[in-house]
């Protein structure tokens, strides 16, 4: 039976290049799963390999044939945008291991539709001041300048992952993200031997 490995963090943390790097190193090992938006894309994005980015229409058609595993929607500065995992046919557990990058409510909904025992949570951390540099550094950036959007996620973080639903979705393990070999090192060791004793 194969693991799904979830791995999730406030903003600003380095799970994306988290996920983007075990991808790279264990390409036989992990497959990736694209989840979807309905959010614009990103001038760095790609479709099919960030998000699938897709409509509104796309979302209620998949929710009418009962193919959403889980979705959040989101009422930011630009509308609502909406996350979610499709059963698109392109996890199937029995004949391999997935990489999932998301939110810990998502995560919470996968584990309760693919079963306990087959995700596997991967909570990244970083303390509070430097999220907030990293955020505000990036969003510097030629073509980003969402303050406003950044702020919001921001706060929003802090009620998604407070400490009581870590708790309760039962994160007792944290991967702290203020040296990117370390924190590698450390979820590769995890992922390694969850793997070795599937």
């Amino acid at each position: 039976m194969g693991k799904i490995f979830y791995i999730m963090g406030k903003s600003s943390t380095g799970k994306d290049t988290i996920y983007k790097k075990l991808l790279d190193k264990y390409p036989e090992e992990l497959r990736q799963v694209v989840m979807y938006t309905t959010r614009p894309i990103r001038e760095e994005e790609k479709d099919g390999v960030t998000y699938n980015f897709v409509t509104e229409e796309y979302y209620n058609n998949a929710k009418e044939q009962g193919l959403i595993i889980e979705s959040r929607a989101y009422n930011t500065v630009h509308g609502i945008w909406r996350y979610f995992t499709v059963n698109d046919g392109k996890i199937d557990l029995q004949n391999g291991n997935y990489l999932i990058s998301g939110v810990l409510e998502s995560y919470v909904s996968t584990r309760e539709y693919f079963g306990k025992d087959a995700v596997i949570p991967i909570y990244i951390e970083v303390e509070d001041g430097e999220r907030l540099t990293r955020a505000l550094k990036r969003e510097k950036k030629p073509g980003n300048r969402r303050f406003a959007e950044m702020c919001r996620r921001f706060l929003a973080d802090t009620e998604d992952f407070s400490e009581e639903k870590l708790k309760a979705a039962g994160i007792d393990r944290r991967f702290e993200n203020m040296d990117l070999y370390t924190c590698m090192s450390e979820i590769e060791d995890l992922i390694l031997k969850e793997l070795d004793e599937a």
